[in-house]
């Protein structure tokens, strides 16, 4: 059973930058795509970004500003989130699944615990 355990999250600034490490076990890490879904105090769920063998989807509030890599050596997926804003202030999920359409429908067959970002202004 796959097991995704993150790291990473905690306080931050408006404007700075955090990495959020997730690392992958109880499965083969190249058979899956990767991603990131939020969710943020009384709101739904969020597609954030999921990052496939060779394809790489961002959702709209990730453009620009966000960048998800995996090292398929260290079975760990990455986001890089830069010129953070208030409204980023959610509770980031590791998520895993054989499709990224999955993640794309925040429909992943795996999580992990998720780990708290907070941007204050």
């Amino acid at each position: 059973q796959v097991h995704l355990v993150e790291s990473g999250g905690g306080l931050v600034q408006a404007g700075g930058s955090l990495r959020l490490s997730c690392e992958f076990s109880g499965g083969t890490f190249t058979w899956y795509a990767m991603g990131w879904i939020r969710q943020a105090a009384g709101k739904e769920r969020e597609f954030v970004v999921t990052i496939g063998k060779d394809t790489i989807y961002y959702g709209d509030s990730a453009k620009g500003r966000f960048t998800i890599s995996r090292d398929n050596a260290k079975n760990t997926a990455y986001l890089q989130m830069n010129s953070l804003k208030p409204e980023d202030t959610a509770v980031y999920y590791c998520v895993a699944a054989r499709s990224i359409g999955a993640i794309r429908d925040r429909a992943p067959e795996a999580w992990g615990q998720g780990t708290l970002v907070t941007v204050s202004s």
